[in-house]
C-alpha cells in the first residue's frame, strides 16, 4: 500500500521534499496481541539494585539531579514498550522527526521571547471570536438537580467534612509555614495566605458542586469567592498540604510535596462519599521551596478547562469545582529567560477522592528505617478508603492493590491515546494512586499528528513524555511505586512482575478496544489502524478532526455522508479535513479508504449502530492550546464569555452541535512557543 509506511526511497524522497530529514521514516508497526516489555523481574531487579542512599543524597546532589532532569533520561530501568502502532520500542529515537518545535526555553533570548509573545497574541486574535457579555452567570453545566427527591445539598455553612486523611495518618509536628524538610509525616497543617484583595468567582461547575454536596447556587455568593481564593476560612474544617517526593524526568528529586496546593478538607456528601477540596495557588506551604505558592490566571484557566473537559470525554481525571480570580498580581518568568512579568492571580479548586500520589509512597523509603513504616500505614489507609474490596479474599492485599493501581494506570494511558492527550509532565509525583489524570500543567492535545509531540518546553531535549512514549513511562512509574512497596516488605518481586504484566495487558486491551471504536469496528485491526496513522503522519492530518470524519465513510461509496469530493476522489468530509494534497497522496488515502470499506463490509454492522459507536469514541471538540490562548487573553481583560461558551461545547464533546469553526481549526504545522509549546511556569 503506497504511502502507508515511509520505508522506501520514494517515501524518503517525498519526506525530504516536505522539509523532513530523509532518515525520518514514520515509526509505525502493527500492534500484536500484547505489549513488548522487558521481563518485569529483570526490570525490578535493576530498580532494587539502586539503594535508598542513592536516591536521597545531599541537597547539592539533588539540585544537580534536578538540573539534569531537562536532558533525555535514557535510564537502564526504562522498559521497551510498543503500545501503539507508532511505538518502535528501543529504536524510537532513530525514527523521530527533526523537531519543528525546537525552541529551548532556558536559553531563549529576549527577541525570541518577543516572538513568542507575538505568536501568542496572533493566536489570541484568531482564536477568540466575539461573544455577548457574560453578565453575572458563572456556572458551567446544568444547575438544576436531576429530578425531585435527590440528596439534600448544603450551604457553605452546613457543608460537612470528615477528614480521615489527617485523622488517621501522622502529621507534621511543626506548624511553621516556611520551606523546610518535613520528616515522619504525610502532611502539614497549612492555612491559605490571604491576598488582601477582592476575589471574583469566574467560573464554577454545577456538576462538581453537587458531587461534593454543595448547592450550586452557593458559588454565586461573595463568601464563596473569599473561601475558594484562600481569603476566608471554612470554620468546620482545617486545611493541610501533603508531603511526598518523586522522580522528575527520570531523576529522583527528593522531597517535593504540595508547594502551592492546600486541601481545605474532605467534604462529605449525602451519599457518604468523601471528596477532597484542594486550592491550587492559595499561598506558600512548607513544600514551596523557593516559590510563592501562587498561580496565575493563565494556567488556572487551562486546568479548569482540562479537568472538566476530560471528565466529559470519559477520561479518569481530577475535577474542578471553581476558578476564582484573586485580584492580585503574581510575577512569573513564563519562558525562564529572565523576562519576568506580572500576571493576574487565580485559584482553582481541584476535587478528587484522593490526592495521594505514587511519590507519596516513594519518599519514606528513601529516608531509611525511621520513616519506612509510613509506607504500610499509607497503604492501609488507601486500601481501607479507596480499595476496600481488596481487604478480604486476597492472599496479599498489598499485591492486589499494586496490581489494581497498575491496571487503572494502564486504562488511563489508553484513554489518553484515544482522545490524543499528552500530559507533558509524567513525573511520579504527578501520578494519582486512583488512576486519574492529575496536575494539568503544560499539557496539550495532538493536533497535526506527530507521535513525538510534547507540549512541554522542558521536555524538548529528550521528549521523554511525548505522546508516543506515554505507555512505557506509565509502566516505568508503576515500577517506581512497586519498588517502594518491595522495600517496605509489602510485596515480592514476583508479585511486582505480575502487576507490571497486568499493566501491559490492560493497556493493550484498552488501546485496541478504543482504537476499534474510533474506527467503528467490532474488533481491532492493526492493518487499518497502522495504515491510517501512517497516512496521518505523512500529511500532518489533525488527530481529532480526521477520526471524527471517519463516521461519514460508508461501507459503500454511494452512501457516504456528504458524498464524494471530486478533486480528491475521497469522501467529502475526510477530504475537507485533509485539505489540498498532491495526487500521489490522494491515491494513498483512496487505497486506505478502500481497505477500510472492506473492513466495514466484512463486519456487517448496521450503519446507524456503527456511526453511533464511532461518534461516542471520537470527540468533535477538544481543548486546543491556540484556542485557549484567545480565551485567556479575553479573561485577562475581564471578558469571561468566551470561556463559558467554550466550556458549554467541551461539556458535550461528542454531540458535534453548535461548535464555532475556530474551535476546530488545527494549529499551524510549526509549533509556536507560548501557544502550542508551554513551560511549567504557572
Amino acid at each position: 500500500m503506497p504511502g502507508a509506511f515511509a520505508t522506501t526511497s520514494t517515501a524518503s524522497a517525498r519526506a525530504s521534499s516536505r522539509g523532513r530529514p530523509t532518515d525520518c521514516s514514520p515509526p509505525f508497526m502493527p500492534l500484536g496481541a500484547s505489549l513488548r516489555f522487558r521481563p518485569a523481574t529483570a526490570l525490578l531487579g535493576r530498580a532494587l539494585s539502586s539503594t535508598s542512599s542513592s536516591l536521597a543524597g545531599s541537597p547539592a546532589a539533588a539540585s544537580a539531579r534536578r538540573a539534569a532532569a531537562t536532558s533525555s533520561s535514557s535510564s537502564s530501568l526504562q522498559p521497551t514498550c510498543a503500545a501503539t502502532p507508532w511505538g518502535p520500542g528501543a529504536s524510537a529515537a532513530s525514527h523521530r522527526r527533526s523537531p519543528a518545535c525546537s525552541a529551548g526555553a532556558a536559553g531563549m533570548s529576549s527577541s525570541s521571547a518577543s516572538a513568542a509573545a507575538g505568536a501568542a497574541a496572533e493566536a489570541a486574535s484568531l482564536a477568540a471570536p466575539a461573544f455577548s457579555p457574560p453578565g453575572s452567570e458563572i456556572l458551567d453545566g446544568a444547575e438544576a438537580a436531576a429530578g425531585e427527591g435527590g440528596p439534600a445539598l448544603a450551604t457553605l455553612e452546613t457543608l460537612k467534612f470528615d477528614n480521615t486523611f489527617t485523622a488517621e495518618l501522622p502529621g507534621d509536628s511543626s506548624e511553621s509555614n516556611v520551606p523546610r524538610q518535613v520528616s515522619g509525616a504525610l502532611y502539614s497543617w497549612v492555612p491559605p495566605t490571604r491576598t488582601g484583595t477582592e476575589p471574583t468567582t469566574i467560573a464554577a461547575s454545577a456538576d462538581v458542586a453537587r458531587l461534593v454536596g454543595l448547592e450550586p447556587g452557593e458559588t454565586r455568593r461573595p463568601e464563596f469567592a473569599l473561601i475558594f481564593s484562600g481569603n476566608a476560612p471554612l470554620p468546620q474544617t482545617r486545611s493541610y498540604s501533603q508531603c511526598y517526593g518523586g522522580h522528575q524526568f527520570g531523576h529522583w528529586a527528593g522531597q517535593l510535596g504540595d508547594g502551592r496546593a492546600i486541601c481545605l478538607g474532605q467534604a462529605l456528601n449525602a451519599k457518604g462519599e468523601r471528596w477532597e477540596l484542594q486550592l491550587k495557588g492559595a499561598g506558600r506551604t512548607p513544600y514551596s521551596r523557593m516559590a510563592d505558592g501562587r498561580a496565575v490566571l493563565r494556567s488556572s484557566i487551562r486546568e479548569y478547562i482540562a479537568s472538566e473537559a476530560m471528565h466529559a470525554m470519559g477520561v479518569p481525571t481530577t475535577r474542578a469545582l471553581s476558578l476564582v480570580a484573586t485580584g492580585d498580581q503574581v510575577i512569573r518568568d513564563m519562558f525562564y529567560n529572565g523576562n519576568a512579568q506580572y500576571e493576574p492571580g487565580a485559584v482553582v479548586c481541584r476535587v478528587s477522592k484522593s490526592f495521594v500520589r505514587f511519590g507519596t509512597f516513594q519518599l519514606p523509603v528513601t529516608r531509611g528505617a525511621d520513616e519506612i513504616g509510613l509506607v504500610p500505614l499509607l497503604a492501609d489507609y488507601v486500601i481501607r478508603h479507596h480499595y476496600s474490596h481488596l481487604e478480604e479474599g486476597s492472599a496479599n492485599k498489598y499485591a492486589a492493590f499494586l496490581r489494581e493501581v497498575a491496571q487503572r494506570t494502564g486504562r488511563l494511558v489508553a484513554e489518553w491515546h484515544r482522545v490524543g492527550f499528552v500530559h507533558g509532565v509524567l513525573n511520579t509525583d504527578n501520578m494519582s494512586i486512583l488512576g486519574e489524570t492529575i496536575d494539568y500543567g503544560p499539557y496539550g492535545f495532538l493536533e497535526r499528528f506527530d507521535p513525538d509531540f510534547t507540549p512541554n518546553t522542558t521536555d524538548l531535549p529528550g521528549r521523554r513524555y511525548c505522546f508516543r512514549d506515554q505507555p512505557e513511562i506509565g509502566q516505568w512509574n508503576v515500577l517506581q511505586l512497586a519498588r517502594a512497596l518491595v522495600l517496605a516488605n509489602l510485596v515480592s518481586q514476583e508479585e511486582t512482575a505480575e502487576a507490571l504484566q497486568a499493566y501491559a495487558t490492560t493497556l493493550t486491551e484498552g488501546y485496541e478496544s478504543g482504537m476499534a471504536a474510533k474506527l467503528g469496528l467490532k474488533e481491532y485491526s492493526s492493518e487499518a489502524a497502522a495504515g491510517l496513522l501512517g497516512l496521518m503522519y505523512e500529511d500532518s492530518a489533525d488527530y481529532t478532526n480526521t477520526f471524527r470524519s471517519l463516521s461519514s465513510i460508508s461501507a459503500t461509496a454511494d452512501s457516504d455522508v456528504g458524498g464524494v469530493d471530486e478533486a480528491s476522489g475521497l469522501p467529502a468530509e475526510l477530504a475537507a479535513v485533509l485539505g489540498p494534497l498532491e495526487e500521489e497522496r490522494y491515491a494513498a488515502w483512496r487505497d486506505w479508504v478502500a481497505l477500510y470499506r472492506r473492513r466495514l463490509q466484512k463486519q456487517g454492522l448496521p450503519e446507524e449502530e456503527r456511526i453511533a459507536l464511532q461518534n461516542a469514541a471520537n470527540p468533535a471538540v477538544v481543548p486546543r492550546n491556540h484556542v485557549m490562548v484567545g480565551i485567556i487573553s479575553e479573561a485577562e481583560i475581564g471578558n469571561y464569555a468566551p470561556l463559558h461558551s467554550y466550556m458549554a461545547a467541551l461539556l458535550k464533546p461528542y454531540s458535534g452541535e453548535g461548535l464555532d469553526p475556530a474551535w476546530l481549526e488545527p494549529a499551524p504545522k510549526k509549533c509556536r512557543l507560548g501557544v502550542e509549546l508551554l513551560s511549567c511556569s504557572s
